[in-house]
């Protein structure tokens, strides 16, 4: 697979790709290829590397999911960026398609989110002294309305708690569009669901400058404007 047309973002020490719906971040047990692997062959054949090649996983999306997601191209970016994102210096910014309109404008959801790893599923509980329970968190604001009744929402993720923005916008009443497993009433012809990393915005781990890496979301001719309504 050539990936050169994924990549959005690249240095000495890191690689953004706009992750496609299906592709997986890193190996499952599906066996099938991931995009960590797939990378290290691409940059050995294309600049021609004798020795292996280091790729490590910054963060992961979603198998259906589509958007920014960063890699390391040395040990010590990784190291720096794993610490970033225990700090929480690493702000993450989505893109949902959801067909509820939101009870607001814009506002902040919290949660306790409880996950059966049998199913691969969260869930909301009232339970705050479950064990298991962890607290999620995110922001979201509306952006637009599309002719055809759905809206486009913007989610700033403080959290990274598994299927956290699904789970969470779903318990709201807006589960993200094509997504069955969190009650939407019809899949995407791909098998997609419409969330999508747009953007990351982080301290680069050698350089110390910020930088913004961001995936234009898919859905332009269903929401061709983003004004908040």
């Amino acid at each position: 697979m050539n990936l050169s047309d994924q990549i959005i973002y690249e240095d000495n020490h890191l690689l953004a790709l706009n992750k496609l719906p299906g592709q997986i971040v890193q190996a499952d047990k599906t066996g099938d290829p991931c995009l960590a692997d797939l990378i290290k062959v691409y940059i050995k054949q294309r600049d021609n590397k004798p020795g292996n090649v280091f790729c490590g996983v910054i963060h992961r999306l979603d198998r259906p999911v589509s958007g920014v997601v960063l890699f390391a191209k040395t040990s010590k970016a990784l190291s720096r960026m794993n610490q970033l994102i225990k700090e929480r210096d690493f702000q993450k910014i989505y893109r949902a398609v959801v067909l509820q309109r939101p009870p607001a404008l814009q506002g902040r959801l919290e949660d306790y989110l409880v996950r059966n790893s049998k199913l691969n599923k969260s869930f909301v509980t009232a339970d705050k002294s479950n064990p298991e329970a962890k607290l999620a968190t995110l922001d979201y604001k509306l952006l637009a309305t599309s002719t055809g009744g759905y809206h486009l929402l913007e989610i700033i993720l403080h959290t990274g708690r598994h299927h956290q923005i699904r789970c969470q916008l779903a318990h709201m009443g807006c589960p993200v569009k094509g997504d069955l497993k969190y009650g939407a009433p019809r899949s995407n012809p791909d098998g997609s669901i419409s969330l999508h990393a747009y953007s990351v915005t982080f301290e680069h781990p050698v350089r110390h400058e910020t930088v913004t890496i961001t995936a234009p979301q898919p859905w332009q001719k269903m929401f061709p404007t983003e004004t908040i309504l």
